[in-house]
């Protein structure tokens, strides 16, 4: 066991608080990582202050980048001293999903982690704690199976290196995985947060002709343009339908949900055009609904797709989107608005919240 620093919460609801967490040696294919970048995530806040299954305490953080310091007996695909990012996508290789290159459609995601009888990876006062998506990023190492984690080059600084493994594959591969846009098509982003300015980055790349960005705040659009966003909306003043019709007379053909609460799914819809397809990623509320008339969405041959990360293959993603980084053709730099120290993070995540900030990554331990 060694003693490493790390963010845990203890009780749901209860703020993030730093402790010494004893970390186990690597097993079989697991892999320990030295913790470099560590990036915000809501997912991971609201694990923290609502009871979604998890025990606590748990330690969370999923959008991690460091370097391999040590490998279990069995792993292959890294080695120590590789640039590393990690990814919450937890998969066994070996099922039928696995084996169609549909790694989200794992029917055996717990072969990542360790049997429940078995010794924990990491301790905390004796008691075992829980690794949020089998990661747990907030800490100075992690201890994870090796299929979480994909080689990058280390020109890609550690902090534009981390978001790629959630918020940077969400966004880039819901439009070219899920909707695979195609050159010349219009496209909406709706909420332009973090995940959405990816979505544009994704359009851009995919060569659509019309990039649409819709928001309540006049500095998100604002950087939603500096992104490439050929137009914006501000909802909370225009009606998004009707501003998108205008804009666009037949309608977007694909239409990009990243908030899904209220009447935004309904209005996301209402403004695709017929045979575009509603791509629902955002679960701001989770009890949202869609209703649908099915004979309404025959005739119009639309189609609505829930996208969980991008319909992405890491291994295969997170390496083409770091060449795409460092091609010219990818903007990470601008998306890491601030970067913070470990013990910042309650902060952090009241920083999310501010005017013009994308993406907050903690990279001091």
């Amino acid at each position: 066991m060694v003693l490493v620093r790390a963010s845990l919460v203890m009780k749901t609801g209860d703020p993030f608080t730093t402790h010494d967490v004893e970390i186990d040696a690597p097993q079989a294919r697991e892999v320990v990582v030295e913790v470099r970048a560590s990036g915000l995530c809501h997912s991971d806040l609201l694990m923290a202050q609502h009871d979604l299954g998890y025990a606590k305490p748990v330690l969370l953080g999923h959008e991690v980048a460091g370097i391999v310091a040590e490998t279990g007996p069995d792993v292959r695909s890294v080695a120590v001293g590789d640039h590393v990012v990690g990814c919450l996508i937890q998969y066994c290789g070996e099922c039928a999903g696995c084996a169609r290159g549909r790694v989200l459609q794992c029917e055996h995601p717990w072969a990542t982690l360790r049997p429940r009888d078995a010794r924990p990876r990491l301790t905390v006062d004796g008691n075992a704690v829980t690794q949020g998506f089998g990661l747990g990023g907030f800490a100075e190492r992690v201890l994870v199976h090796e299929n979480q984690l994909t080689t990058v080059p280390p020109s890609v600084p550690f902090a534009q290196a981390a978001v790629l493994g959630c918020g940077v594959i969400t966004g880039v591969g819901t439009v070219l995985n899920a909707a695979n846009v195609q050159p010349g098509d219009t496209v909406v982003v709706i909420g332009t947060g973090g995940v959405g300015l990816n979505a544009i980055s994704g359009a851009i790349l995919a060569q659509a002709g019309r990039i649409i960005a819709i928001d309540v705040s006049d500095d998100k659009l604002e950087v939603a343009r500096r992104f490439g966003a050929t137009d914006t909306v501000n909802s909370s003043v225009t009606d998004p339908v009707a501003a998108v019709k205008q804009l666009a007379r037949r309608g977007a053909d694909a239409v990009f949900d990243f908030v899904g609460a209220g009447s935004v799914p309904a209005q996301g819809l209402a403004m695709t055009r017929t045979g575009g397809g509603l791509y629902l990623v955002g679960i701001l509320d989770p009890d949202a609904e869609l209703h649908l008339r099915t004979y309404a969405l025959v005739n119009s041959q639309k189609r609505v797709q829930g996208v969980a990360m991008g319909a992405s293959v890491p291994r295969r993603d997170i390496a083409k989107l770091a060449r795409l980084y460092l091609d010219g053709r990818l903007e990470l730099d601008e998306l890491v608005s601030r970067q913070i120290r470990l013990d910042q993070l309650d902060a952090g995540w009241a920083m999310l919240r501010e005017p013009g900030v994308a993406r907050i990554v903690v990279t001091a331990f």
